[in-house]
């Protein structure tokens, strides 16, 4: 187990809060703790929540706060190791062996040693992340691979050290911060989250939203921050295909932004729903009551 954490000289879930503001994210007591011990305790944090709720950018802002590097592992159905961990640069191989037999060298064991250089290994996200120090690791949507790369996955996150036969072993001087999300299409195996501290990162309150919205984008007016929350909640309880997360709010506000809007209305609400909605099913269902979508005050 490792046991050395970077955590930035950041004292409290309180400062952590604060640093992360600064860099344009906010989170609420809950998050901040539980991303303030995941740096103290030197554990990945395993992020649970819809999609667009703020799990990929709260890694992006850590990386910000702790001025480390981004290193994104992006999972999907199929991921490997050789496409997580390293390659070997076969094309530099090739060539490397070619101009050995173009000098005249006939030493076989020679030439093989020199094939598996460190210079020939192609360094993926995991490796990369264990070589930079400090680094902020996100391993993004490990819902979307197999049971096979979890079970990798979990051995590399258990000691931060990478064996790699031709080369020995790899240990991080310093173990990266480490993200993992998860958009919940499938269940995640217990051992993983055993690893890991866990938070479910659930949609924001109105009132959060509105903060979220008016950070993101300054320029809007406050009525028009107001008028999309309120919308977005309300879509959110529609019972539709795909509910907006608040990346889609903040989409959706900077769309009627750029149209020049300082509120919302039904015109305005019908002719920019793509920013919003992803599915025709869903856009036709709102369409037939837009109106009701758009009523200012009241509840969300």
């Amino acid at each position: 187990m490792v046991d050395t954490a970077y955590t930035g000289d950041i004292a409290s879930p309180e400062e952590l809060a604060a640093r992360l503001d600064e860099a344009g994210y906010l989170a609420d007591d809950g998050l901040a703790t539980a991303a303030f011990l995941a740096l103290r305790m030197c554990r990945p944090l395993f992020v649970e929540g819809a999609a667009g709720v703020g799990k990929t950018s709260l890694a992006q802002a850590l990386a910000v706060v702790l001025d480390a590097p981004l290193i994104r592992l992006q999972c999907y159905e199929g991921v490997d190791a050789a496409q997580a961990l390293y390659d070997w640069d076969f094309p530099r191989q090739v060539l490397h062996l070619r101009a050995a037999e173009a000098a005249g060298v006939t030493d076989v064991g020679r030439i093989e040693h020199e094939l598996y250089d460190r210079r020939f290994l192609l360094a993926r996200p995991l490796l990369q992340a264990l070589e930079t120090t400090p680094s902020v690791l996100l391993v993004d949507e490990v819902d979307r691979a197999d049971d096979e790369f979890e079970a990798f996955l979990l051995e590399v996150l258990s000691d931060f050290t990478i064996s790699i036969p031709e080369i020995g072993t790899i240990r991080a001087e310093t173990p990266p911060t480490v993200i993992v999300t998860s958009n919940r299409t499938r269940e995640v195996h217990d051992a993983l989250k055993r690893r890991c501290l866990y938070h479910w990162l659930a949609h924001p309150t109105f009132e959060r939203e509105v903060a979220v919205i008016r950070r993101r984008l300054p320029g809007i007016s406050e009525r028009l921050a107001d008028d999309v929350a309120r919308a977005a909640h309300r879509l959110r309880d529609a019972g539709l295909l795909k509910p907006p997360g608040l990346a889609e709010s903040i989409d959706w506000a900077a769309a009627l932004s750029a149209l020049g809007a300082t509120e919302l209305d039904a015109d305005l609400a019908s002719r920019t729903l793509g920013a919003v909605l992803k599915y025709q099913e869903d856009t036709e269902r709102v369409l037939e009551s837009v109106g009701d979508l758009v009523i200012s005050g009241g509840q969300p």
